[in-house]
């Protein structure tokens, strides 16, 4: 009898989770990443696009949908209290793409957004905090950046927007 509940179980299991299964890609767009500026910021941008690409199976090295993107790191200091206690360091990460089609050479997706967060830093030098902070922090930038770029490019409608 427990065997019996266990394969219904399993049964109506899989039956939800076939129903359940969205295509992402409905119009079957593939992308290659072309040229990326931004030095080593760049080259993990490149690898974090090419793997969430990847992931979602809209990769293809030999499509003519061609990614070019920037990303841009700058940081400022900030004071959030009146007493002047705590010192912050904002850390605000840029990201702009462009998906151009190599064969009617014309651009059919732009974005353009930013992501920032802060930490609280130590006043010396010495620590080591600081730099690792700053690097965590940009990483984690790129990465939201990337997650909420894959997401709108999907949604998005791929028109050629000056021919």
């Amino acid at each position: 009898m427990f065997k019996i509940k266990l394969l219904i179980l399993l049964l109506t299991s899989l039956i939800f989770l076939s129903c359940t299964k969205k295509n992402i890609n409905e119009d079957n767009y593939k992308y290659s990443i072309g040229y990326i500026d931004g030095e080593f910021d760049g080259l993990l941008l490149k690898t974090l696009l090419k793997n969430n690409l990847f992931n979602f199976g809209i990769y293809d090295g030999g499509s003519n949908l061609e990614i070019n993107a920037d990303i841009q790191h700058t940081s400022s200091l900030f004071i959030t209290n009146i007493d002047n206690t705590s010192d912050r360091k904002r850390v605000n990460t840029y990201l702009n793409v462009k998906i151009i089609d190599q064969i009617e050479n014309c651009k059919i997706y732009d974005f353009k957004e930013e992501a920032s967060q802060f930490y609280i830093f130590a006043d010396s030098k010495q620590y080591t905090s600081n730099a690792k902070a700053e690097e965590k922090i940009k990483k984690q930038n790129t990465e939201i950046l990337v997650k909420d770029f894959i997401n709108n490019v999907i949604e998005s409608e791929k028109i050629c927007e000056n021919k």
